[in-house]
């Protein structure tokens, strides 16, 4: 599913314009990047949270050049579901295998 699947789904789903369901998204979208970029970490009850995970410095190697890359000490987005989350999609009748994941790049 893509953003403007997510977007018509809600539409139909609570009769709000697609204006305005196309808003509400990019606006939690944005308010979710500004809390990590601000160092806050985001809690949704009952789906999960949004958090800032630290990376350790690391030496990493350009394979082409043969030479050793000092990687710095950074943070990362990640994304940590809730219990009740994971426990829904576990025992979804409906999940058989995972699916593959389309590329649009691809011709």
């Amino acid at each position: 599913m893509r953003k403007a699947d997510l977007i018509n789904k809600i539409s139909e789903k609570t009769g709000i314009p697609k204006v305005d369901v196309l808003v509400t998204l990019e606006t939690m979208f944005r308010e979710v990047k500004a809390s990590l970029a601000n160092g806050e970490n985001l809690y949704i009850r009952g789906f999960g949270s949004f958090i800032i995970k630290k990376r350790a410095a690391k030496i990493g190697r350009n394979i082409k050049k043969n030479v050793s890359v000092a990687i710095p000490e950074h943070f990362i987005p990640a994304f940590k579901p809730a219990k009740e989350f994971v426990q829904e999609i576990k025992t979804s009748p409906n999940i058989k295998e995972v699916p593959e994941v389309k590329d649009d790049n691809e011709d």
